[in-house]
Parts: C-alpha cells; structure tokens; sequence
C-alpha cells in the first residue's frame, strides 16, 4: 500500500535535512499543511528551534485577491509560517522525489469565533463556540467552499485532502481544557453540538420543529446526564433523550447542510483542478458525527470524492462502512497515529497495516512525521521498508 506521511512546513522549511529524511521513512508521498488551526507543536530535529506556536487559525502562503472587500477571509500566519511557507516546504520535498498534497482544515477557527462572534455553533444554553464556524450560514459557507478551492490547489500539489469540512462541535482540544468533569457520551456529544444560530433556528422550523420548543427539549434531555444518568451510545441514546421525531428532524437539517457544503466544497476544488487531481476527505461514517473527522455518509460521499482518510489508531473498524461502497480508483487511507507520546503505537504499524488493509484500506496515512520522535520515526522505517 501507498503510505504518505502527514507534515507541517515548520518542519521542513530552515531544516535541509528534513526531506531526505521523510523520504527515508519509506513513504511515498507527503500530507503538506496548506491551512491549518492554532496549535502548539514539537519539533524534536529542527535546528533552530523546538517549540512552534501558530497563535491562530492561517493559511500558510499569501491569500489571493478572491478575498478583497470580504469581511470573512483567511487570516495570514504570523511568524511561524512567514511569507509563502507552504511553497518553500513544497518545493524542498518534491526535491527529495516525494508526491506532495495540501492538507486544508476547513470549519475549525477559534479566531474567526472570537472576531466574528455571528459566525459560531450556538448551543442549547446560549453558549457560543468560537472554534466552530457555524456551516449552515450562507456567508461561512462561502468563505469554506472559497478557502478550500483556494488552499488545496496550490502550485505543485497533486491532490488535497480536506479536513473539518462538516460540523464542528462540542469536542475540542483547547488549552488548559477543564471540561471532563462530567463525562458525555455519543448522546450527549450530540445535543451539546446541537446549533441554535438564527440559520440553524430557521432550518429546525423547515423541519417542522420551533427552536425555542428545540431547546427547551435538549436541555431538558440533558439534565439528567449533568446530574450523572448514564449516557446510552449510539443514535438510539439520542432517541431516547430528545425523542424519534425530534431527534430524525435534527439529523434532517444537519445532514442535508454538512452533505451540500461538501459537494460545494469539492465541485469548488474540481473547476480549479486539472484531471487527475485526487480531491479527499477527512471522514468518520456516522453522519451525526462532529469533528476533524466530519461525520459523512458513506456511499454517498464516495460518488462526490476520490476517497476518504480514515481515523484508525486503536483500530480499523470505521474503514468497513466505506469499503462496501469502494469503487475502482476509490481510496481509502487508513490514518494510523504514529506518535507514541500522542497514543500512538509505531511498534505495531506493519500488523496494524496489515489489518486495515484486510478492512479494506488502499493506502496508509501517518500522523505525524514532524512531531514524532527519533524512536517512533524508527520503527515506522523498520515496519514500511520491510514491508516492501
């Protein structure tokens, strides 16, 4: 199988060692970070620092003129990313003989939350979540299809994968984080997703249901579970709490709006591709699913994409809803941690390939080149050479 290792340009870019050194790995091909979210990273070999801190949400190369006189636009990186961060990345690693795809994350911005409150998930309660752009506005909708025709097509690239192109929710990995004091489950995940923006108050009465009554009956639903009721898993739980009729309206709306933002999104890619350009998502395939991974429907997803990238560490089951609609040229990619100190297990990569492939994966994804270290880089050069 093919594997391609995922990257960020601070990795490769004032390291000349680094492309060689991926290469090395036995992957064939790199996952380059063209937009991403703020995060704090290692980097563990790199000669100038080890301690990368993107402050925001940014697209990592000079925003186009698409955005001129829009209110809603990409931020650009600060010094983390400076100038065309992705170009320089890209062109050093395709000198190395490796295939380079953008890697573009869509509907997860925490500073386009807090400068543009309007454009988040409202919950049940009123509270806003900056991090996740809500995407049944129309105006949001437009900057995510802009972003991901502009991000994922940059120059070099032959293909992209798009991650959080669907709802974005509740779960978050945020700093100094303090909100496991009760444990949500599937159930509770769901309605604490739940939007109440005036786009979304409009949707649910599309469906037949008044978003005051809406939100009076989650949080009511939810009660029980702040008092420490168990949290039943799977849709059948979210029945349970919220009732048949509202809980299917609610799926109504929200698959309907996550599945055409991601037609949109990917039509956008495609007029400004050449043929041949591999279009990806992130995917889980339960639809009612939040997060990186947008929750998708399987069959449907694979007559709009090339394929999806598939989260598996811990495990390859989610991969068989999608190999029951595999198609020839469909992909596939199992996306296997790699990182120890991140729950990974490098150690067991070949038998873990091994399993995902009998699922019916096609390709593997590593996460995370950049971040791991000279151990887990090791045993993932051990398990894709002997492989071979």
């Amino acid at each position: 199988m093919k594997a391609a290792a995922f990257v960020y340009p601070w990795d490769v870019n004032g390291d000349p060692e680094a492309p060689a050194r991926i290469a090395a790995l036995g992957v064939t091909q790199v996952t380059l970070a063209a937009a991403y979210h703020s995060t704090r990273a290692l980097t563990p070999r790199h000669p100038r620092h080890r301690i990368v801190t993107a402050g925001h949400a940014a697209v990592l190369y000079p925003a186009g003129d698409r955005w001129a006189g829009r209110t809603i636009r990409p931020y650009p990186a600060g010094d983390w990313a400076p100038g065309d961060a992705y170009g320089e990345a890209a062109e050093a690693l395709a000198r190395a003989g490796l295939e380079v795809h953008s890697w573009v994350v869509l509907a997860h911005n925490s500073r386009l939350g807090a400068e543009h409150p309007g454009t988040s998930v409202v919950n049940a309660y009123g509270d806003r979540y900056p991090w996740a752009p809500c995407i049944a506005q129309p105006a949001t909708r437009a900057y995510l299809v802009g972003l991901a025709a502009e991000a994922a097509v940059r120059p070099g690239a032959r293909g992209t994968e798009l991650e959080s192109l669907g709802w974005y929710g509740l779960a978050h990995l945020h700093a100094h984080d303090k909100t496991g004091g009760v444990g949500l489950g599937e159930a509770g995940q769901y309605l604490m997703s739940l939007c109440f923006c005036p786009a979304c108050r409009d949707g649910y009465g599309g469906q037949g249901l008044e978003a005051g009554e809406l939100a009076s009956a989650v949080r009511a639903a939810l009660e029980p579970l702040w008092r420490g009721a168990p949290d039943e898993a799977g849709w059948a739980g979210v029945e349970k709490l919220l009732g048949d009729r509202r809980a299917a309206a609610t799926r109504a709306w929200r698959d309907e709006t996550a599945r055409t933002l991601q037609e949109e999104a990917v039509a956008a890619v495609r007029a400004a591709t050449p043929d041949g350009f591999q279009v990806l998502l992130h995917a889980d395939p339960v639809p009612y699913h939040c997060g990186a991974n947008a929750g998708v429907d399987p069959a449907r997803v694979l007559s709009v994409a090339d394929g999806v990238v598939v989260p598996c560490t811990g495990g390859a089951g989610l991969l068989t809803p999608f190999a029951g609609h595999r198609q020839e040229g469909t992909v596939l990619a199992a996306n296997i941690t790699v990182v120890s100190g991140m729950g990974g297990s490098p150690g067991t990569l070949r038998a873990d390939a091994a399993r995902a492939r009998e699922l019916g994966a096609t390709e593997l994804r590593l996460y995370h080149a950049g971040l791991a270290s000279d151990e887990d880089l090791s045993a993932v050069r051990e398990a894709l050479l002997t492989r071979r």
